[in-house]
């Protein structure tokens, strides 16, 4: 199976490793949400690997808007561990409050980026939690993933839908 890939300019390629080592200094491998991104597609392609699948978590991650998202998202976790944020947000984000939604909002910017089915493959592992989105969620550790859940989800799901496009345009 051949990826399309994009090549990186210096800068971007910098911006690219720095959102990878934030994801893991945060406790999420590349390969939790390859498995995710697996566990979306396996019922459709019989054939699909967690290689590949992790082909397309590094593609998606290369695009400028999941940086962003990415770098934001876990900033603010970080801000709200150390218990620095303004409140009422401090409470907000260090809990999770479920009608806090920015989490979510911000996650769509990444989502958007590979169409709708991007959208449909998110609400569903976003619900049900699998894999590294239970432990991430799991708030005994004193951690705060309020954002890093839902970007690690909707990174999976992006990486799902640009593996359907890609296999799509192979029929």
């Amino acid at each position: 199976m051949e990826i399309k890939r994009k090549e990186l300019s210096s800068s971007d390629m910098e911006v690219y490793q720095t959102t990878q080592e934030w994801i893991k200094k945060r406790g999420v491998s590349l390969e939790e949400i390859a498995d995710l991104t697996y566990y979306l597609q396996k019922d459709f392609y019989t054939d699909l690997t967690i290689e590949e699948c992790l082909e397309h978590v590094k593609q998606v991650l290369k695009k400028r808007e999941v940086q962003n998202a990415v770098l934001t998202g876990i900033q603010l976790d970080i801000l709200a561990e150390k218990k620095i944020l303004s409140e009422p947000l401090q409470d907000m984000i260090f809990r999770d409050e479920s009608l806090y939604g920015i989490d979510e909002v911000l996650s769509v910017a990444i989502l958007n980026v590979y169409g709708s089915i991007g959208l449909t493959n998110y609400g569903y592992i976003d619900r049900i939690k699998p894999g590294v989105l239970g432990r991430l969620n799991d708030q005994s550790s004193g951690e705060v993933h309020t954002f890093l859940d839902d970007i690690a989800g909707a990174i999976a799901a992006a990486a799902a839908s640009r593996l359907a496009h890609n296999r799509q345009g192979e029929d």
